[in-house]
Order: structure tokens, then C-alpha cells, then sequence
């Protein structure tokens, strides 16, 4: 199968976000240029997505990207930057993300994950971009528990209106590739951590309590595994996807179909760790690096939430090659020294 290697105009929706920053990094690092949108939305301190965006811009190859703040919920603005940008390929990161605020504020689900995805399909479908890989999440398991998670295990209980969006925007994906031949590709990520990280996750939420000398909310009283991934590895798969455009499945069979594949050029993946860690064992590992003990409160299982992911890489191995790696206390380790450099703590 061809492949999208070279330099290209990619855009990338969410670029101030965690993932979105990442990417943008690793795509200028190997010559593309990069127009990165974002709304910078108070979900969580709009100051990190500035500091994450002023990050990009102090690289040597700065040069070849340019940021835009923009909604993709606002639709007009959207298609007129396709217009005008001309892009090869999309890298859709942008969503309103969040299991528990999903649960408050549900109209900012519609409106980013289902709105916008609307918007930005159709701004592909429409100047003939040649790939868009956008972001599902291993969310989208629910009430799933036969482990690992594999792409061709159903995904028809939600527990979560997160999760209900990111399912939609699968079968919204699907429905493009078949009607207009988009190639789309969604990955589905499991449990994102490392340096510039989101405040609302576990490992920057705990890193600040511990040094602060304050508690920290252990849900399940503490009976949860989670599929830690590290950026680093997360980056890699999408760039290893996004340089493989899917094409149709020429032994599609309808009687028995696929759920990760189609006659239609698309296809979904996992991107995690495949190596579960349990969640005492892995404020264990920051406790160990931070040199401080953890002050544990310990709740029942939160609303939205589930008590394990596990994921099966083996599809997104053999589709790209990409191989996630990295351990939990190397990840860590680089955590916690980007979070004391970047707090001062």
C-alpha cells in the first residue's frame, strides 16, 4: 500500500492541547509545515495551552508553523480556512475531553465532539484531503470487560457521554469514507500522560497534591488498572498512521464485517501501553520518584468511569510498525521533571 511520506500541509486541530502540541512538535521536527487551530477553551487553565503554543513557536523550525485561534464548532471560518490553506492531510485532536464534566456539561460534547466533527468532516470531504486521523479514546469500551480491548470487540455500551461522542464520531468517520472515498482513520488512545499533560488527569492532579501536602482522591478504593500510555509513544502512532492512508478492504466480508475495517477506506486502531498498571502501583512509582508519601482518600467508583483498560496493539503493530515502549517509571520520571521545571516545585 502507498504511503504519505514527504513533506505535506498538515493541519492540526487542538494544537494547544496535550497531544495536539506533541504532534505538531514531531511533524515540524521532520519537515512538514503545520497550521495548528484551537480555541484555547477554559476546560482547564487556558495559560498551559499559551505556554504549550509558546513552546512550538521557541523550536528552530517555528518557522514552517502557524497558529490560529478558532472554533471548529464555528462553521464558516472553518471551511475558509480549507480554502485558503489548501492541506494535504488532518490531524483532528480538537474535542471537548472529559469523562466526569461530560456528566455537567453535556452540551459541550455536542457542540465540539459531534458539531464540530461534522464541520471538520466536512471541510475534508470537500477539498479532497487525502487522509484525516482524528481522535477517538479507549472510552468508547464502556461497560466492556473481556480484556485486552481489541478493535473488533463491540462498542455499543457507553458509560459516558465522552464516550457516546467518541463512538459517534467512528461511525460518522465511516460514513464519509464510504460516501465520498475520505480515508479517515481514528485511533483510539489509552490513558495519555507525560510532560505538558493535562491538569485534569490523574498523574498531574496527584503530582500536585503530593507536593502540596494534600490528599489525593484514589476512586475504586484504589481496585483500578489503567493502560498508562506515554506521549512519546502516542505521537508515534499517529504519525505512523497518518503516513498510511487506509484503502478499502478488498476482503471485506459483509456477512461477517470487520468492526476495525471496511469496503470504505477506513479503519480504526488502539494506541496504548498493553501493559496495565494498577493504579496503588502507580502512585507507588511517583511516590518513589517525587520522595514524598501520597495522603490517600479513598472513594467508591466515580459515575462515567470503569474499574480497567487494557489495550491490544497488535493491529496498529503490524499497521505502522509503532511498537509503545516506554515504561511507567521512565515515563514518569520524565514527568515529574518537566512538572518541577515548569511549576518550579
Amino acid at each position: 500500500m502507498p504511503d504519505n511520506k514527504g513533506m505535506s500541509k498538515i493541519l492540526v486541530t487542538g494544537a494547544a492541547g496535550f497531544i495536539g502540541m506533541h504532534v505538531t512538535l514531531a511533524l515540524l521536527a521532520r519537515g512538514d509545515e503545520v497550521v495548528g487551530i484551537d480555541n484555547l477553551n477554559d476546560y482547564y487553565d487556558p495559560q498551559l495551552k499559551r505556554d504549550r503554543i509558546a513552546h512550538i513557536g521557541q523550536q528552530p523550525n517555528a518557522a514552517r508553523f502557524r497558529f490560529r485561534l478558532q472554533d471548529i464548532a464555528d462553521n464558516q471560518p472553518l471551511q475558509d480556512l480549507f480554502t485558503h490553506e489548501r492541506f494535504d492531510r488532518v490531524v483532528h485532536l480538537a474535542a471537548q475531553a472529559g469523562v466526569r464534566y461530560s456528566l455537567t456539561n453535556p452540551h459541550a460534547y455536542a457542540q465540539s465532539n459531534l458539531v464540530g466533527f461534522v464541520n471538520i468532516l466536512e471541510a475534508c470531504r470537500h477539498h479532497q484531503i487525502g487522509h484525516l486521523v482524528y481522535a477517538s479514546s479507549s472510552s468508547v469500551y464502556g461497560g466492556n470487560t473481556r480484556m485486552p480491548f481489541s478493535e473488533e470487540d463491540a462498542v455499543d455500551h457507553p458509560v459516558s457521554l465522552y464516550a457516546a461522542t467518541k463512538k459517534a464520531n467512528e461511525l460518522m468517520a465511516h460514513t464519509y469514507s464510504h460516501l465520498y472515498g475520505l480515508p479517515t482513520t481514528g485511533l483510539r488512545f489509552f490513558t495519555v500522560y507525560g510532560p505538558w499533560g493535562r491538569p485534569d488527569m490523574a498523574p498531574m492532579l496527584f503530582t500536585k497534591a503530593i507536593l502540596a501536602g494534600e490528599a489525593i482522591k484514589v476512586f475504586n478504593h484504589g481496585d483500578m488498572r489503567r493502560d498508562f500510555t506515554y506521549i512519546d509513544d502516542i505521537v508515534a502512532g499517529v504519525i505512523g498512521t497518518l503516513d498510511r492512508a487506509p484503502e478499502p478492504d478488498p476482503d471485506f466480508n459483509r456477512d461477517t464485517p470487520s468492526a476495525s475495517a471496511s469496503w470504505a477506506p477506513y479503519r480504526v486502531f488502539n494506541i496504548g501501553h498493553s501493559e496495565p498498571v494498577a493504579l496503588m502501583d502507580f502512585i507507588q512509582t511517583l511516590e518513589k520518584i517525587l520522595q514524598r508519601t501520597a495522603t490517600k482518600t479513598l472513594l467508591p467508583m466515580a459515575p462515567g468511569d470503569v474499574a480497567a483498560t487494557y489495550a491490544d496493539v497488535s493491529a496498529l503493530a503490524q499497521w505502522t510498525g509503532v511498537n509503545p515502549h516506554t515504561g511507567i517509571e521512565e515515563g514518569i520520571a520524565r514527568f515529574a521533571d518537566w512538572y518541577q521545571s515548569y511549576f518550579k516545585g
